[in-house]
């Protein structure tokens, strides 16, 4: 499915179904499965979306895949009304006459079928296929856009046994969200995580501070790997906060180190000099088509890229609670872009993360994902990858931050950064101060506007870090 046109692509459907258990739906009922010559279907790289093919599948998968459905179907009449029918070993014209025999006594036609095996055709073209097809495709985007402007008010009914009478019934409440959220939009493997056995060497040696490159085990064959920035003259036994600082699309955690990247601005070593203690990971949103068709193959077994990102962040904060000089009370996430979307995600689902900042990401997320207008939209862009199943109806950006309160939460704004406007901005954000507000504790979120581009500004942010990180700690 993953290697088809995207259209193909459904989430969560191999957890549970194959083709022969599909069939089961059909109980009952005729069938008639013909092994035969597909439409051959191409869609290249580089047209602005994702990559897709469409080829005859083997046939003798196809002839597998039946005979693993017959023990699920037989029955009485099962012989008599299902057929499976080869045509020319299975890359043969399909609409053969024994195929079509068999669909017309399904239907109880009794009539003899023409003696010929060519497939019957219309006689013309059929009138204003274009046409058709066109006004077609405009009554599905005119729903879909429907639906869109309703789906605030969907979410907001699906949100309606979150309490936030109490930070204490707010806790409670949004457990069941929380566990919804890892469970059906994200995805979660079962896989327990390993030991975190992790291999380090240094890389840097700055005037204040180290750097080394860690690895650490997180399942069989799955790692986390990134760069630790140690601070100089940490005393024995002392214990300090700590941010995870992660980069975006195409990125590495070099990039937020050295070399004054033009959107990340070093803010890692940034913070590593103010004495905090920093871990720059490296996230799998790399390599073009490579990356994206993993979240491809993940999708039809209802798990994502965050599926494997979120356990991987488990186990980094597993081992960095083990270090000697890390307080596993105080330690922080700030992303940006697609680290943003992982400011939103991931602190949601770890409650390890005592604070989270997105930055040059946050927005109303929905209308960026689905508008068909809207010159923000990914509906025109080539992140194929980046559309989630069914957020319009359950987790907008607020509804993330629900689930990442009562904790710290804030937003780094550039007025002209593309990801979005600043109406959209603000139009979200609105939700999650209200959130805090219901919640007594308006001042643990805050969003920073600055006359920038899609960058960390690293000014409002590193003192909402110096505030909740060093001065008050978790505890307040």
């Amino acid at each position: 499915m993953w290697q088809e046109p995207i259209d193909r692509n459904v989430f969560g459907r191999l957890d549970r179904f194959g083709d022969a258990e599909i069939s089961c739906l059909l109980a009952g009922r005729g069938c008639v499965v013909e092994v035969c010559e597909a439409p051959h279907v191409v869609v290249p790289p580089g047209l602005g979306g994702a990559p897709g093919k469409i080829e005859t599948p083997d046939p003798q998968t196809v002839i597998a895949e039946w005979r693993r459905a017959e023990p699920l179907l037989a029955g009485p009449s099962w012989s008599e009304r299902w057929h499976l029918v080869v045509s020319g070993d299975g890359v043969g014209p399909y609409a053969t006459r024994e195929s079509l025999a068999h669909f017309a006594t399904l239907l109880g036609v009794r009539k003899p079928l023409p003696n010929s095996e060519i497939p019957q055709r219309t006689a013309e073209p059929l009138p204003d296929t274009k046409t058709r097809m066109s006004r077609q495709i405009y009554e599905l985007d005119r729903h879909n856009q429907q639906v869109l402007a309703r789906s605030a008010e969907v979410r907001q009914e699906f949100l309606g046994r979150l309490d936030c009478s109490s930070l204490e019934n707010h806790a409670k409440t949004a457990a069941w969200y929380r566990e919804y959220f890892e469970n059906e939009v994200i995805g979660k493997w079962d896989d327990p995580l390993v030991p975190p056995a992790a291999k380090t060497r240094r890389l840097y040696d700055g005037a204040a501070w180290s750097g080394y490159e860690v690895v650490i085990p997180v399942f069989d064959e799955v790692f986390a790997h990134g760069i630790l920035l140690l601070p100089k003259g940490i005393a024995a036994g002392e214990k300090r906060p700590v941010v995870v600082c992660q980069h975006g699309l195409e990125g590495r955690p070099q990039d937020t180190i050295a070399g004054d990247h033009p959107a990340y601005h070093n803010f890692a070593a940034r913070l590593a000099e103010r004495g905090l203690v920093v871990f720059a990971p490296q996230n799998p949103y790399i390599f073009g088509d490579r990356f994206r068709s993993l979240q491809r193959k993940a999708y039809p077994l209802k798990k994502t890229l965050f599926s494997v990102i979120v356990p991987q962040h488990r186990q980094i904060l597993k081992w960095l609670s083990g270090l000697p000089f890390v307080d596993s009370s105080r330690i922080g996430f700030y992303g940006l872009s697609y680290g943003g979307k992982t400011a939103m995600r991931v602190p949601a689902l770890v409650p390890e993360y005592c604070l989270s900042i997105c930055s040059g990401d946050f927005n109303e997320w929905i209308w960026k994902n689905a508008s068909a207008t809207s010159r923000y939209s990914y509906v025109g862009t080539g992140e194929y990858e980046i559309f989630e199943f069914d957020l319009g109806e359950t987790f907008n950006h607020a509804e993330m931050a629900a689930l990442i309160a009562p904790r710290p939460f804030m937003v780094e704004r550039g007025h002209y950064d593309g990801v979005s406007s600043d109406e959209a901005v603000a139009y979200e954000y609105a939700k999650v101060r209200l959130l805090y507000a219901r919640l007594g504790i308006p001042e643990r979120t805050a969003i920073e506007w600055f006359p920038g581009p899609h960058e960390i500004h690293g000014v409002g942010t590193f003192r909402f870090i110096e505030q909740y990180l060093r001065d008050q700690g978790p505890e307040n």
